[in-house]
């Protein structure tokens, strides 16, 4: 089904997907400790779960198990929490005049089901119209990846993606559209393996229907190399 289509017939999203708030909901002590600090932390808790599951943690393939969810967690599916680790969106000059559209579709997003810390696999699209400056194409794909290592609702990732580009730009006229996997539909509760989600954002000019029309005709394209 085109993406288009999907997006006008969303009913509902997911199981209890909900969110409080267009921000991650992060306390105001989040960064006081280390990255080495959290990690030492997390090991113990994870730790602590195995063994409570009746796992044995002296099992060579298990032992080291703690220590590799604990590193993944704060350097990598969670990265994207801390500030110190937002990329650079260098903006330039629109020198050579161009006008039209531009758009970077299938961004590849791995992200974590805030409810369920089971993972988000998808892709993003996302378009700008330059009002004088424009963006690196890398720091597109770095600004979505930034935001979905986090645990995440896609609504927000979907919105947190347009602002960020928005403000870098100095325009409004952003827009996004993600569809993905959740794996807590697609592994648990229901196991639908077929469904996905799809959101959007649309700012600015993308708001106009036959701008937005144009943004979705260029998601249907076939891209083949």
């Amino acid at each position: 089904m085109k993406i288009d289509n999907i997006l006008e017939n969303i009913d509902e999203i997911g199981d209890n997907h909900v969110s409080s708030s267009a921000e991650n909901p992060l306390r105001k002590d989040a960064f006081e400790k280390t990255d080495e600090e959290k990690i030492a932390i997390i090991q113990q808790d994870v730790h602590n779960i195995l063994k409570t599951l009746g796992l044995d943690l002296e099992d060579d393939s298990l032992k080291g198990t703690p220590l590799r969810v604990a590193k993944m967690f704060v350097n990598e599916s969670f990265a994207g929490l801390h500030p110190k680790r937002k990329p650079k969106a260098s903006v330039f000059q629109n020198n050579y005049k161009y006008g039209e559209m531009l758009v970077e579709k299938n961004i590849t997003v791995y992200s974590t089901c805030e409810h369920h810390l089971l993972p988000i696999v998808g892709r993003a699209h996302v378009a700008y119209i330059s009002n004088g400056t424009v963006v690196g194409l890398s720091k597109m794909n770095r600004i979505v990846d930034y935001y979905a290592k986090r645990p995440q609702v896609q609504e927000r990732l979907t919105m947190q993606i347009v602002a960020e580009l928005q403000k870098a730009l100095g325009t409004d006229d952003v827009a996004c559209v993600i569809d993905a996997k959740h794996l807590c539909v697609n592994s648990r509760g229901i196991r639908d393996i077929e469904s996905s989600t799809v959101t959007s954002e649309f700012g600015g000019k993308f708001k106009d229907k036959n701008i937005k029309r144009e943004f979705l005709d260029y998601i249907n394209m076939d891209t083949e190399f």
